[in-house]
Parts: C-alpha cells; structure tokens; sequence
C-alpha cells in the first residue's frame, strides 16, 4: 500500500511547466516576425507538445503554419486572422489575448534561454508520462519481463534522441575535421581514426573501420568468417607496439563464450587444436597457451553468448556497457562484433523474413551511428555461388537486400578460390589434405562495397591447424 502512495501523489500533481517562459517564447517569435527565433525552435525541435497550455500550442500551431505559407512577416493582426481561421481565436483570448501576450516583453534577446526553459519543462513532462505508461504495462503485460525492459530502455533512450538538436553545421567545422584526417594520413597516423585489422593489404583499402560505420563480413557455412571476425577484434585488445588496446564486445549468437574463448586462445597462441582435444602437447604449447590466456585475461573484451537476443537487446547492453566505461573513465567501447546476423530475434515475428531482415539490418547500422563506433556483423551467402561455381558478390547476401544497402563496408570471404588453387588431396567427401602450401590455405577475401574507398580483392592466409588467418606471403 505504501508502494502505490507515491504513484498516486504523481498521477494527482501538477505535471511540470513554466507559463512565463512559454508566454516570452511565443511574445518573442510574434515580435520578431516568425523568422528566426521560430527557425531556431524548429532546429532545436520545439513542438506544440512542448507547451505547457492549450492556449500557447494553438498559437504556436498557428505561427508554423504561417511560415510554411512564407509570410514574409508576422504580427498580431496577421496572427489573429489565421486563428480566427482555425476556428481558434476565442480559444486564446482573442486579439486582446494575443495583445497581452506580445507586452509581456520589451526585447527578445532571451529567446534562446526560453527555449531551453521550455525543452526542460516539456522533456519532464514526457519522463513522467512514460513512467506512468510502465506503471501500467507492468501490471497488465504479460510478455518476457526482458523484452519489456528493454523496451523501456529503448523508450528513455529516445527520449534522450528526441532532445537533439537537428540544425546544420557551417562548412568550417567538416572541412576542418576533414583537413585533420587528411593531415594524420599524409603522417603516417590514419590508424588513430579507424579500427586497424591486423591485415595490412585490407588496411590499407579500407583505412580501418571507422566509426558509425556497419561492415558486413559474409561466406558460405564453415568458410572461417568467425575465425576472420575474431583476428579483427583480437588485433583491437592486442594491438602491436605500444597502441592502445580497442574495447571490444562481441555478441555471439551461435558458440557459447567459452567456445569461442578456447579458440582465441589456441588461435593466439598458435596451438593446433585437433591435437590439443587428442591430448598431444608439448611443453612449449603449454607455455605459450599459458601465456597467451594470462595476457587475454586482461584484455578490454566481453563476450555476450545469449543464443536469443533481439537487435534492441544488443543495443541496450552495448549502451549499459559503453555508460560503465565512461563512468569509471576507461576508454569507451570501439568496436562491436556480431555472430552472425540471421540469428537476431526479429521484433515482430509474424511479419516475413525478408522484411526482419531489413528491421535488423538498419538498426545495426543506427546502433552503429548512435554510438559512434564500427559494428561488425556476419552473414550468411546463398547457394547460387556454389551452384555456379564463381565468386561471391553482393547479390548472394542472403534474405534481403537491405544489408547491401545498409552496409559501409561489405567483405565476402571466397572458398571457391582456395579450392581452386589447393586441388591436392580431394579425397571425395570435401576435405582437402594438405596441398602445396601444406596447412595453409590462400584465400581470397573480396571488398565487394566501400562507401569511402575502393573496391577489389585482397588475399589473405588461413592456417588451417590454427584456425587463424594471417597476412598473405607468397
């Protein structure tokens, strides 16, 4: 009983609001004419909702529909004929309401700070009505409790979005960013902005990944896609040299973290893992895999394995995990890392694959956006390039078109090369014995868009006992 006490004293308050400051907003937008006090409340998008009185978002309603039909000024005599239109006028007070309006002020110069009066007051507003709306959900929802908190979240985190300001940026301010990047390129220094792969041919095409950017890396089943995005993410905690090391989450869908651990430790360490289930290792591989686990144990990665999660569920958890960062003034999160797409739970179950596909495909690439970072996410190929016995290209993205639209980066991983070059040892069912390169296998990884940069092939190394892929040499 005492819980409900609380709720019902905010349910019967006065929900937030500041009268004077709407009342100088408006004054001031009539004073001035409707120009650029009513363009900066656009910009910084104040609505009629964010008024407080009935009265005051009638006036407002009625001053954007006057500039839309670009009355060059406008004035309490222009104001009242358009709400007299409305049917809206003896709803203000009349003229002499809108007279009385106009006195309450001598100067417009505090505009901006109304503004912000105004945006405060109404973001509270909306605060408490979706706290209201949990309150109610909560007792007649009787969905997953997960799904539901992730869709309050989701719900105060576009409350946040909402208060953005959408105004353009003077072409100083690109352009200086701009010179920036291009004087850390000529430098030598690019790898400040992107994510560094490890592998210097796809550096170099790509500049790394960069930030907001969504890279899809797809193949065919057992092609080694989970083996290349681990080498990505490995080369983000365990840079070279003195870098620092990239906070990494990786959200694996299909392996369980300890799976996925056991191979980034084999494959670091250079450990044949066939042998290492056999029971065959020498106290060397011993050493090394010791070594290399006491080094990953301090590594900026974290590994969620939920093998049903939606795309809203990964952003929620990346936020929470970015936010905790910050706040304990560690390098937010720079990297995220998913395995693989066609295994994200859809929102809407019943709507047709193609079409959940394209849902997840563009929230990865907001999710991207609004954290600032490079996401990189795998797929799945069709058949239709074994079939035809050639290389894959963006048409085989399996299930929608929308992930080659979405994409910044696409990059197909080609078996068909590798098959083609190591024809030795084909013992019938598939399984290629060592051929001319002995456990090294050429594979040729295709840049097959790039938003920013140039497309083509770049052949890489797989060492097959270790699962790993290395720089290519011939």
């Amino acid at each position: 009983m005492a819980q409900a006490e609380p709720l019902q004293q905010t349910l019967e308050r006065t929900a937030p609001h500041d009268v004077d400051a709407e009342e100088g907003l408006l004054a001031a937008c009539i004073i001035e004419g409707g120009h650029e006090i009513l363009t900066d409340c656009l910009q910084q998008r104040v609505s009629t909702e964010s008024f407080y009185k009935p009265s005051h978002r009638l006036i407002y309603e009625a001053l954007l529909d006057l500039v839309k039909q670009d009355k060059v000024e406008v004035d309490e005599i222009i104001l009242a004929d358009k709400l007299r239109s409305m049917g809206h006028l003896d709803d203000v007070g009349g003229i002499e309401g809108i007279n009385r309006l106009t006195g309450r002020i001598e100067t417009t110069v505090h505009a901006a700070y109304w503004i912000e009066i105004v945006l405060e007051k109404a973001l509270r507003r909306s605060l408490i009505s979706t706290c209201v709306n949990v309150v109610e959900d909560c007792y007649a929802s009787a969905g997953e409790i997960t799904d539901f908190l992730e869709k309050i979240e989701q719900n105060i985190f576009n409350l946040r979005n909402d208060q953005g300001s959408t105004s353009a940026q003077p072409l100083r301010d690109p352009v200086e960013a701009a010179s920036q990047l291009i004087s850390r390129q000529i430098n030598k220094e690019s790898s400040a902005d992107g994510v560094m792969t490890g592998f210097k041919d796809l550096d170099a095409m790509t500049q790394g990944f960069l930030s907001g950017q969504m890279i899809v890396l797809a193949a065919r089943p057992s092609v080694g896609k989970t083996s290349l995005a681990m080498n990505f993410a490995e080369h983000a905690i365990c840079p070279p040299g003195m870098l620092e090391p990239i906070p990494t989450l990786v959200f694996s869908l299909e392996m369980t973290s300890e799976q996925l651990a056991y191979r980034l430790v084999c494959s670091r360490a250079q450990v044949d893992m066939s042998r290492l289930r056999e029971g065959f290792s020498q106290p060397k591989d011993q050493a090394r895999l010791a070594q290399v686990a006491s080094d990953l144990k301090m590594a900026p990665m974290w590994i969620d394995d939920a093998s049903t999660i939606s795309i809203y569920e990964m952003k929620a958890k990346a936020r929470r995990l970015n936010s905790s960062l910050i706040s304990k003034k560690q390098s937010p999160l720079g990297l995220i890392v998913i395995d693989y797409l066609q295994l994200i739970s859809s929102a809407d179950r019943n709507s047709p694959r193609e079409q959940q596909i394209s849902e997840i495909s563009r929230a990865i690439k907001g999710m991207a956006k609004d954290l600032k970072l490079p996401v990189v996410v795998l797929s799945q190929l069709n058949r239709d390039m074994e079939k035809e016995k050639r290389d894959p290209r963006l048409s085989d993205l399996r299930e929608s078109g929308a992930i080659e639209q979405d994409a910044d980066v696409v990059l197909l991983l080609n078996r068909q090369h590798m098959i083609d070059e190591i024809n030795e040892g084909d013992d019938g069912d598939g399984q290629h014995a060592p051929g001319p390169l002995g456990n090294i296998d050429k594979i040729k990884l295709i840049v097959a868009k790039q938003r920013n940069g140039p497309v083509g092939d770049v052949l890489l190394s797989f060492l097959r006992q270790y699962t790993r892929f290395e720089n290519y040499a011939p």
